[in-house]
């Protein structure tokens, strides 16, 4: 019985650890965005192109 309790808290302190890791590095992550498009800027000058 003793080293059933003893396992549980080693994997609930394993799983933890991995979590705070995990959600750590999700953080430490950097989201780029990509740049507009600058062809849109283009179409609208010329409306005939629009219509094509």
């Amino acid at each position: 019985m003793f080293t059933v309790l003893i396992i549980s808290i080693v994997i609930v302190i394993v799983v933890a650890v991995l979590t705070i890791i995990a959600i750590s590095k999700g953080y430490a992550y950097e989201h780029t965005v990509d740049p507009l498009p600058e062809d849109e800027e283009n179409d609208q000058s010329d409306p005939d192109k629009n219509n094509e």
